[in-house]
């Protein structure tokens, strides 16, 4: 098990990470926190689950395509709770959409990252959660006052289309399981 001041750094540096990936709109440099096998994954509503199995796939999927069109976006997380123990860390963040004009739109209810890492520091899964009813709203209002970026729109057209995108899964069909 990691110690507590490792831990504790190795939040410090994930922090950062997520800043600097949000400064330049390009979160794929944070799989270099993972383990060749971690998984990723997240609920998105009562129909879908995503998850990401591998480095690759990580970089590739929750990294990259689901990052597409939040270019705009910042995650600041606003606690983060340590369990050395366990080696497990979970982050509280808010999903903050930058718009167009200057001003910012957060998407109500408590976003989080639960991660486990193993004794090499890295990520051997994470799971993400948040109010999914509140994201949608949010995507709505965006997209009614013109700042959805068009990638995100595209995105959008593309999931309402019935098209399936890597990575979702029906509830419970996952490779991996989310709890």
């Amino acid at each position: 098990m990691a110690s507590r001041e490792e831990l504790e750094n190795w939040t410090d540096r994930w922090l950062k990470a997520n800043q600097d990936a949000e400064k330049v709109g390009d979160w794929k440099p944070l799989a270099d926190f993972y383990t060749d096998d971690a998984t990723y994954g997240w609920n998105i509503g009562p129909k879908e689950d995503v998850m990401c199995v591998g480095k690759e796939e990580i970089a590739e999927i929750a990294l990259g395509l689901e990052m597409e069109g939040l270019e705009n976006w910042v995650y600041e997380y606003q606690k983060v709770l340590i369990d050395e123990k366990q080696n497990e860390i979970v982050g509280f963040w808010k999903q903050i959409a930058n718009r167009s004009d200057g001003t910012r739109d957060e998407i109500y209810g408590i976003g989080g990252s639960w991660f486990r890492l193993n004794d090499q520091l890295l990520i051997e899964w994470q799971r993400d959660f948040f109010d999914f009813g509140h994201v949608a709203k949010g995507y709505a209002k965006l997209i009614e006052s013109g700042d959805l970026t068009p990638t995100m729109q595209k995105r959008i057209e593309r999931s309402l289309a019935g098209e399936k995108l890597p990575g979702y899964y029906p509830l419970g069909e996952a490779p991996t399981p989310i709890w």
